[in-house]
């Protein structure tokens, strides 16, 4: 059953969500802090998290950073700031969707179904092992280490785009099939997921990210792995 820890300090959200998504046998955990939610992670780490940024203690930029010190946990981020801006920030520190309130509770559980799909996706290749630059990349065990033995952590929304561009090496994979096959089929217009993701995914693993060598945009159709 997947866990899944709601963070929000509107009583009536929490339990609305909580209420919800028992009702859709996921096994929930509430918080209504940022240090609350923190402490809950630790102590039983959840499978995903639902998390606003409007916290009375800590922002919710905070506690993405602080998941992110050590887990590649899901995290979809719930939230009454519809700015750019704030949306930036949250991909930024981490994470992996952004939810604008009001919200219809079915738009919440398609994202939802969207990152537990890409938790399971993918099928494996006749080598597991791809070379990136300086990192190597197990697509069996989704994990990146540098050549210096340095691990490279990934969320499992830029797991999901690495994984589909290395499964092609030298096609050019366009932005709707990437949204499609990473996001699901309700996403095939929001390339801007795609920009800030494949930015995110050049500074982790490419030498010069201004000047990417193995992630390769091609303007107005999509992108490409150059091995």
């Amino acid at each position: 059953m997947t866990r899944i820890l709601v963070v929000d300090d509107e009583p009536q959200i929490l339990r609305a969500l909580h209420i919800n998504l028992r009702a859709r046998r996921y096994d929930v955990e509430v918080a209504a802090t940022g240090t609350a939610a923190l402490k809950a992670a630790a102590s039983h780490p959840p499978d995903l998290v639902v998390l606003d940024l409007g916290l009375p203690d800590l922002d919710g930029i905070e506690v993405i950073r602080g998941l992110r010190g050590w887990t590649t946990v899901p995290i979809i981020v719930l939230s009454g700031r519809a700015g750019s801006e704030d949306k930036v920030a949250a991909l930024d520190a981490g994470a992996d969707d952004y939810v604008t309130k009001p919200f219809g509770v079915d738009e919440l559980l398609a994202r939802i179904r969207a990152v537990t799909r890409r938790l399971g996706a993918g099928t494996e290749p006749a080598s597991a092992s791809v070379r990136v630059g300086r990192h190597t990349v197990d697509l069996a065990d989704h994990a990146v280490t540098s050549d210096d033995g340095t691990e490279v952590k990934l969320t499992p929304t830029q797991w999901g785009v690495l994984e589909k561009l290395l499964r092609n090496p030298g096609k050019l994979v366009s932005q709707r099939q990437l949204l499609h096959d990473v996001w699901g089929p309700e996403y095939q217009n929001e390339t801007n997921y795609l920009r800030q993701y494949m930015a995110q995914l050049r500074r982790k693993l490419e030498d010069d990210p201004a000047r990417p060598r193995h992630l390769i945009t091609e303007p107005g159709m999509g992108y490409r792995f150059r091995p």
